[in-house]
This record gives structure tokens, C-alpha cells and sequence, in this order.
């Protein structure tokens, strides 16, 4: 697949490592050995993968002659902070669409990402109630902002469309490099799936390269049935953006359920523990929405056999660390 054809800007300058956790196996009874994809590490203030997926919808932006993002999220976004910072970056003046998914869940003065999205000096912050229309809510940010004689650009929530999981195709073919340039097979790979951007991007990256690893999905706001449905459609969008004439089988898109309740960003026992587990044995951070609880499904899989023994298994850290400090009572419980 020729992804030279799509413009990007650059930002992610060289593959994030492949590293092998050899304590974290130990503490999971070296039933298998676990591997981490660090996009934890991608540049952008305070890192994550949503890096991957501007890269390519802010060159397209910028193609089409915008000098304003507008994009969306739940209050402690990290692809929100992560499109304000490169906005900045890049000179454009970037307007954000909270949703409030937990009612009364917004506070001006939290800390986490909501305090980096001041720090940078975001233009303005619209909250709304949880299970709003959210690009409509964008639309009325951008009718105004048109009204004062800027050229608007509106970021899905997550950058999940077909241009943004680009990033995701771009990461599966690094990752299968680096795999081969280590010398190293692995038997399945793990995601936290959410907006859906990362899982279809990687999922359509290895399909289109015709690369049978499995990649399964942690779900962390849906129930399996409905995050499987919006995986697969976008994969197949993206398949079909790239022109790969692909045509998605059923089995690629798995999603695990059983590991984000009682709710979207709300902490569960299982996130805590997955947390603390990796920070204490191998010094990485999780975050407490996306990749902890991710990695949680992952420890419970590994624990009930789900993975055969002695399996190469890969863990695609996504990031979002920054938010841990909007969480300290949970964890210091």
C-alpha cells in the first residue's frame, strides 16, 4: 500500500521501540512473554498515538487552506491535547468541543489535561452534555468562527476517520519492519479500542499487507457488538482510501468487552491494579481511560490461558499518561 500518495507533516520522525518486559512476564507467572509498542513515546506534548493520525489530518488541513482546528473529546482528552499542541505547532488557533460523558465531570481547574489544554493556550472550550450530536456542536463552533472570517477545520473525535487512521496502516508496516528487523515473531497483538481510529488503522495496515498476526481490541466505552461494528467499518473505509481493494474478512475485528465498566473513564479495580503492575515492575506509566484498562483485558486474558503458553504477545501502548493526575484519589486509595 502507497501511503507516500497522502500528504503529512512529518511529525512522527522515527519508529517508537519494541520492548520486551521481562519483569512484567515474571509478575504474570511467565505464562507468556510480553511485548510494548512505546507510542507512548511519539512527540507532541507529553506523547501518544494520536500523533500518528494527525500527521496526516493536520497536512490535510493545511492543504485546504485552514488557519483553525476544531476537534473533540471527553474533558480529559489526550487527542485533544495532542491536536492543540501541534495547532500550536504548526501557528494554527485551535477551539475544543468537550463532551461531558459523566455528568458534572468538568472542572475548569483540574489538572491532567484539562490543565495542559490552558497551558497552551487553547482559544475556547465548549463543554456539553454527554451524548450530544458532537459534530454538529463543531459545526456551530465553526459557523461562528466563519462568521469572523476564519477558515475552520474540523477533527473527528479521535482523528478517527479514514485520513486519520492512516497513522495506523503507516504504524502496522513500522511495527512488521521492526518485527523482522529484531528477528522477532509475535503471535498477537493488543489494542485499546475506542474511538476505533488506532484498531481499524492497524487492523486495515495488516490486512492490506496481507500479514496474518490477530490484532484484538480492549474495548473502553462499548459493549463488543458495537465497537466490532464501528472497527470494521472504518477499516474497510480505509481500505478503500488507500485503493487497496481489500476486502475486510469477518474475523479481523475481535473486540474483549469485559474490562471497561462501569463506564467510559470511570476507574475499575482491574485498571488500577494494571497500572500500578506495569509502573512497578518495568517504571512505565499507563493512563487511567485508554491503555490501563486496555492492558487490564490484556492481564485477565493472559491469566485465564486465553494466549497459548510461551506466546510472543504485543501490547500497543497508546499513551495519555498526563491524565493520571486528574485521578490521584483513585489511586492513592
Amino acid at each position: 500500500m502507497n501511503l507516500a500518495k497522502f500528504p503529512r507533516r512529518g511529525y512522527v520522525k522515527t519508529p517508537t521501540p519494541i520492548e520486551y518486559l521481562p519483569n512484567f512476564s515474571k509478575a504474570l507467572g511467565n505464562k507468556v512473554n510480553v511485548y510494548i509498542k512505546r507510542d507512548d513515546l511519539l512527540p507532541g506534548c507529553a506523547g501518544g498515538n494520536k500523533t500518528r493520525k494527525l500527521d496526516f489530518s493536520i497536512a490535510d488541513a493545511l492543504a485546504k487552506g485552514a488557519d483553525t482546528i476544531i476537534t473533540c473529546g471527553a474533558v480529559q482528552s489526550n487527542h485533544c491535547r495532542l491536536t492543540l499542541s501541534w495547532a500550536v505547532h504548526e501557528g494554527l488557533d485551535c477551539h475544543l468541543v468537550l463532551e461531558e460523558r459523566v455528568k458534572d465531570s468538568y472542572k475548569p481547574e483540574a489538572s491532567g489535561n484539562n490543565f495542559l489544554f490552558h497551558l497552551l493556550g487553547v482559544k475556547s472550550i465548549t463543554v456539553v452534555p454527554g451524548g450530544s450530536p458532537m459534530l454538529e456542536e463543531m459545526e456551530k463552533v465553526a459557523a461562528k468562527l466563519r462568521e469572523q472570517g476564519k477558515k475552520p477545520y474540523i477533527i473527528p473525535g479521535g482523528a478517527s476517520n479514514s485520513i486519520g487512521a492512516l497513522g495506523y496502516v503507516s504504524c502496522a508496516q513500522e511495527t512488521m519492519q521492526q518485527l523482522f528487523d529484531m528477528g522477532l515473531k509475535i503471535d498477537h497483538i493488543i489494542v485499546p479500542s475506542g474511538s476505533a481510529g488506532t484498531h481499524a488503522g492497524m487492523v486495515a495496515g495488516m490486512v492490506g499487507n496481507n500479514v496474518d498476526i490477530p490484532v484484538s481490541g480492549v474495548d473502553v466505552s462499548r459493549p463488543r457488538d458495537v465497537q466490532e461494528g464501528i472497527v470494521r467499518k472504518l477499516a474497510q473505509e480505509t481500505l478503500d482510501f488507500i485503493g487497496a481493494n481489500v476486502k475486510l474478512p469477518d474475523q479481523a475485528v475481535t473486540c474483549f468487552d469485559a474490562y471497561y465498566q462501569p463506564g467510559y473513564s470511570l476507574p475499575n479495580d482491574g485498571m488500577v491494579e494494571a497500572v500500578k503492575l506495569l509502573a512497578r515492575t518495568e517504571a512505565i506509566l499507563l493512563d487511567p481511560v485508554y491503555s490501563g484498562k486496555a492492558m487490564s483485558g490484556m492481564i485477565d486474558l493472559i491469566r485465564k490461558g486465553h494466549f497459548p503458553q510461551g506466546a510472543n504477545v504485543l501490547f500497543l501502548h497508546t499513551g495519555g499518561s498526563p491524565a493520571l493526575y486528574a485521578y490521584l484519589p483513585t489511586f492513592r486509595d
